[in-house]
Order: C-alpha cells, then structure tokens, then sequence
C-alpha cells in the first residue's frame, strides 16, 4: 500500500469517529454559555477561571454563539470549564472515499462529455450505455491515480 493511500485509510478511520458528533446540533446560546448555566456557574465565576473580566467572557460567549470564536479561545474556555475542545472534521459524503469517489465521477462524467461531444458533431456518437461504461472506466482510473486535478 503506497503512503498516501495509507495515509487516507489512517484519516478516513480517525474521521469516522466523528460521524455521530456531526448529527448534534449546537445550543442556540452556544456550548460555552449552555454548558456555563447547566452548571450552574455565573458568567463572573467563568471569568475568574480564565483570568479576564465578566465581560471579556460575556464577549467569548457571544463569539462563540456567532461562530466567530478562535479554536485557541475556544480551547481556554473548555479548559475553564473542566472540559476539552473536540475538533475534527466530517466529509459530507459519510467518508473521504465518498468523497473522492463523488469528485472522480463528476470529473469523469465531464471528460467522457467533452469526448462524446466531439465524436457527435463527428457523426460517431455512441450509445448511452457505452458513455456510462466510459465514465465507470474513467471513474475507477482517477480513484488510483488521485490526480490533484479532481480538487479543481
């Protein structure tokens, strides 16, 4: 197995982890003050924590409920909090080989495009099953080869 398709099963398992966390939507208040209340904490007592004002923290909440917030910010917060900062990312597609897989079709399907364009204006045009039995061929060749021309 080559590094980069190593390096791709390695990511894709670690990211996988994820999946169920991307299905929690966010308290309309934001996790710091939700979690701050459910607590039972005042927003001086979160102050103190961290070493700022009630208002600086007031600002750190509102931050983060517009999404506006710094990871490193965010991290402190958690800390204070006697929590920790969960960050990761989550492909749209459920996995990254979706995602790669979905992005060589698309690119695939506009290759054998162009081509069955060029052999219709040439009177050669081919059949539809054909056209998706090139972009089947074509799909699977850009999945091994993984040209960096698929992320354009």
């Amino acid at each position: 197995m080559d590094k980069q398709k190593l390096q791709l099963q390695q990511l894709n398992y670690k990211l996988s982890q994820f999946t169920t966390a991307a299905q929690v939507v966010p308290p309309p208040t934001g996790w710091l003050k939700a979690t701050r209340l459910a607590l039972g904490m005042s927003l001086q007592q979160l102050a103190n924590k961290m070493g700022i004002t009630k208002q600086s923290m007031q600002e750190v909440e509102n931050r983060e409920k517009e999404g506006a917030i710094t990871l490193k910010a965010l991290r402190e917060a958690a800390a204070a909090l006697d929590m920790q900062l969960v960050y990761g990312l989550v492909p749209k597609d459920g996995s990254l080989d979706a995602l790669i897989e979905r992005r060589a079709r698309e690119l695939a399907s506009q290759i054998v495009a162009r081509t069955s364009q060029s052999m219709r204006l040439e009177d050669q045009e081919n059949s539809n099953l054909r056209i998706q039995q090139a972009i089947e061929e074509r799909t699977a060749l850009l999945i091994a080869e993984m040209p960096k021309a698929l992320w354009d």
